[in-house]
């Protein structure tokens, strides 16, 4: 059985500054903390790009989960697909689109999956499907947070339905070259 969900939210930033929070490494693994999230091979720092990799390490449910994810598909600044290469579910694709919205962007997160272990699997992609909506929305959260200016105050409640070449030099931005 595939897993679908999507999450909305609000971000205070225009659409490529959206697009590039979205994919950077640094802001990730920020957002991940408590999971204890670290990149461990492939791009480890800075702004994905499509075609690269990133294999992560991160704590969930007591147990170290090992996954890495690929960009499969950027249309800059609109949107970019990432998917599992190897990983603990039988399928991952988590799409990223940003539509200008006012003054901000609205960033649609669409993720889909399936679980291992047939039935088994079934009966953990209940548990699951909850408890990865929950990660996107902290994640988003915390882009949300880190795009706000400390001292402007601003509605940025979550809207209904949720909220390879790591090595070369990075600009001060987050973008390698």
């Amino acid at each position: 059985m595939v897993v679908e969900f999507e999450c909305r939210t609000r971000l205070p930033v225009g659409v490529q500054e959206a697009f590039d929070r979205s994919r950077s490494i640094d802001l990730h693994l920020s957002s991940m903390a408590h999971s204890r999230a670290r990149a461990i091979a492939g791009v480890r720092g800075g702004l994905m790009v499509e075609g690269e990799e990133v294999t992560w390490r991160a704590w969930h449910f007591g147990v170290p989960i090992r996954m890495t994810s690929r960009i499969t598909r950027m249309s800059p600044p609109d949107s970019f697909v990432d998917e599992q290469v190897r990983g603990p579910f039988n399928r991952f694709w988590h799409e990223h689109r940003f539509v200008a919205a006012g003054d901000g962007t609205l960033m649609i997160d669409r993720v889909a999956f399936t679980a291992p272990l047939g039935g088994l699997g079934r009966l953990a992609e209940v548990v699951l499907g909850p408890y990865l909506r929950r990660l996107i929305e902290q994640r988003n959260a915390h882009l949300r947070e880190a795009s706000v200016p400390e001292n402007a105050s601003s509605d940025l409640s979550p809207l209904p339905g949720g909220a390879g070449g790591g090595d070369r030099e990075d600009d001060g931005i987050g973008r390698r070259s």
